[in-house]
C-alpha cells in the first residue's frame, strides 16, 4: 500500500475527502516527526511505540579501498509494535 492508496482507504473509512483524508495523514506524519525531532516518544497505544535511537560513533571500512573510516554518531527513528498489531500480522487462517 502506498499513500495514496492510504488516503484513499482513510477517505473510505471516515466518510472524509481524498483532499481531508490527506491533509489529516500529512499533518498526523508532521506532528510524529517534529515530536521525534525533539527527542520524544510517541506512543500509539495498540499499535506502536516510535522513539529515537541513537547510534555511537563507530570504526568502518570503505568498501571500495578497504581503508578504515571513522562513521559518526547519528539518531535513528525506532518503531516497536505493540501487542494488537503483532497480534493482527500473525493472525492464523484456519
Amino acid at each position: 500500500m502506498n499513500k495514496t492508496e492510504l488516503i484513499a482507504a482513510i477517505a473510505t473509512d471516515t466518510n472524509l475527502s481524498k483532499a481531508d483524508a490527506g491533509r489529516a495523514l500529512d499533518a498526523a506524519i508532521d506532528n510524529l516527526s517534529r515530536a521525534l525531532a525533539a527527542g520524544d516518544t510517541v506512543q500509539l497505544i495498540g499499535f506502536g511505540t516510535f522513539a529515537v535511537a541513537s547510534r555511537p560513533e563507530r570504526t568502518g571500512r570503505n568498501p571500495s579501498t578497504g581503508e578504515p573510516m571513522t562513521i559518526k554518531a547519528s539518531k535513528a527513528p525506532k518503531f516497536t509494535a505493540g501487542k494488537a498489531l503483532k497480534d493482527a500480522v500473525n493472525v492464523v487462517a484456519k
